[in-house]
């Protein structure tokens, strides 16, 4: 098992136990990194994020925000497949880290600057428009479950529904990806025993980080660190841009 894809996933796991997405966000740009290829990436990031999801989902699925899904299901994930067709297929690596960078940091500040909230406002109420371009960019880099987590934060839910929302919609990212994926027989260098290694690797970080973490936080200081979860993405993808 490769140690650097291990302690990749248990560190990405921690972080999507806590705020539904992560694994993908943050485990994509570092395994490039490493000297990973796109969908060698793919091929282990997407099993270890859709079972994570899977359990966030089972957890509190009836606190789904069931309209903003169905949003996802129809602006989002035709442009996520579409996309990835193309980048898998013409073997291109798009980095739009930075620009992303910035949009995080951005609504991070939200709470500290009227100016700032109004302008989120103003864009979030072009949902259809923000989740087509959400799609794009999730196709193409991966990085779609940082614009999710803008969305997602600016609607102002309870913990439960905002972290169970993301994990449902970022779920369905994964698998439309998966299946491409298998549709268009890509290979892998990452062996299939390896992958189930670190899918069961994810599930024991989710419980741990549930247990220890997650039911600790009340919706209020869940908020601040969801602010601060963004931020520091911000950061990590400038840095890495």
């Amino acid at each position: 098992m490769p140690v650097d894809i291990l302690l990749t996933v248990v560190a990405t796991s921690v972080i999507q136990s806590i705020f539904g997405v992560g694994v993908l966000l943050f485990g994509t740009p570092l395994l490039l990194l490493l000297g990973y290829d796109f969908v060698d990436a793919l091929g282990v990031l997407l099993p270890v994020s859709i079972a994570i999801s899977a359990l966030q989902v089972l957890r509190h699925y009836e606190d789904i925000d069931i309209g903003f899904y169905k949003n996802v299901l129809t602006y989002s994930i035709p442009l996520v497949v579409l996309l990835l067709l193309v980048v898998t297929t013409i073997n291109i690596n798009i980095n739009i880290s930075l620009v992303v960078a910035v949009v995080l940091i951005f609504v991070a500040l939200e709470n500290f600057s009227a100016a700032i909230e109004k302008t989120l406002q103003s864009i979030v109420k072009y949902e259809k428009i923000y989740l087509m371009a959400m799609g794009l960019i999730h196709g193409v880099s991966n990085l779609g479950g940082s614009l999710l987590t803008v969305m997602v934060y600016s609607k102002k839910y309870s913990k439960n529904k905002t972290r169970v929302t993301a994990a449902a919609s970022y779920a369905t990212f994964a698998l439309c990806q998966l299946a491409t994926l298998f549709v268009m027989g890509s290979e892998f260098t990452v062996s299939f025993a390896d992958k189930v290694s670190f899918v069961q690797v994810a599930v024991v970080m989710f419980l741990l980080t549930e247990e220890m973490l997650y039911s600790g936080i009340d919706n209020a200081k869940y908020r601040k660190i969801f602010a601060a979860f963004l931020f520091a993405s911000g950061i990590l993808l400038m840095i890495k841009s």
